[in-house]
């Protein structure tokens, strides 16, 4: 296949080799894997970038309960922080990006309609990303799309030789993959090179290695919403240091090779089976017996 690549370094060559950024490689793959037209593949992710912003949109405007009871109006809470005449933190834009990141974990939390992009547990990463610095420097939604399907051809590489499964490989795996997509869909929407782009995967992957994977009672709500926080702001990091000039010392197929490897060494308790972490403390377990009876 021409336009197939199966690692960071080959997706970088076939970039050089065909002057090609990132995203128009990408959409030239999807193509020529699935036999529709660019035009139409461009039309499918516009659908996704629709849906992450009303999930983005929804938390903010209306009361959303998880259901399981454990999340739920947070994404609101930052929004009125940010709105009321007390000093944030962390700044305007960082407060707007965690809460369009919690805020989708409350819609999926609610059972409301989403894009796990790569997974439900981290769904709130990418458009916690990708929205905010849009509506932040008025990008229009061509150059969304653009950044999305950077993030995706950093998404195909993790899941092709690593995992994007908490399951398989703890918090690492998803809420790191969501953030390395993220990041290196905004290095390219801000005008940064391929290289840079996935050298900010890289830092992603590597800021939160050996992440476990231990929701309370099981559900994908806590501390899973508050890691999609991180995980964006893991996102804006590290595109910000590679858009600086920083890069990664270690490539980036190295770093999902060993996020992989540690992924594999944690204990099946943490591991997405709830045995284990937040999820076995006191409070966890009684949460647990609260929901389930």
């Amino acid at each position: 296949m021409k336009y197939n690549f199966t690692s960071g370094a080959e997706l970088l060559e076939k970039c050089k080799e065909l002057n090609m950024t990132i995203h128009e490689l990408c959409v030239e793959r999807e193509a020529e894997l699935t036999g529709i037209s660019k035009e139409e593949v461009r039309d499918k992710m516009r659908v996704s970038l629709n849906i992450m912003k009303n999930a983005v949109e929804k938390a903010v405007q209306e009361d959303i309960k998880s259901m399981g009871g454990l999340i739920g109006g947070e994404a609101k809470k930052l929004t009125n922080f940010r709105n009321s005449s007390a000093k944030t933190v962390c700044g305007e834009l960082m407060n707007k990006a965690m809460a369009a990141a919690m805020g989708t974990m409350e819609v999926n939390a609610s059972m409301g309609l989403i894009v796990a992009a790569p997974t439900a547990g981290s769904c709130g990463i990418l458009p916690g990303a990708i929205v905010t610095i849009g509506k932040e420097y008025d990008i229009d939604d061509e150059t969304m799309i653009d950044a999305l399907f950077t993030a995706s051809a950093i998404g195909a590489i993790i899941t092709r030789n690593a995992t994007v499964s908490g399951a398989e490989g703890g918090c690492q795996a998803e809420t790191g993959a969501a953030a390395a997509m993220a990041s290196a869909g905004i290095v390219e929407m801000m005008g940064g090179s391929q290289e840079q782009a996935v050298h900010a995967a890289s830092h992603c992957l590597q800021n939160v290695m050996g992440l476990v994977c231990d929701p309370i009672a099981g559900l994908v709500e806590v501390p899973c919403q508050g890691r999609n926080a991180i995980g964006v702001a893991n996102a804006l990091i590290s595109a910000e240091l590679c858009l600086s000039g920083i890069l990664n010392i270690i490539p980036f197929d190295e770093t999902v090779a060993a996020m992989y490897k540690v992924g594999k060494t944690l204990p099946m308790e943490l591991r997405e089976t709830a045995l284990g972490g937040v999820a076995a403390t006191c409070t966890g377990c009684s949460l647990t017996n609260k929901i389930f009876g």
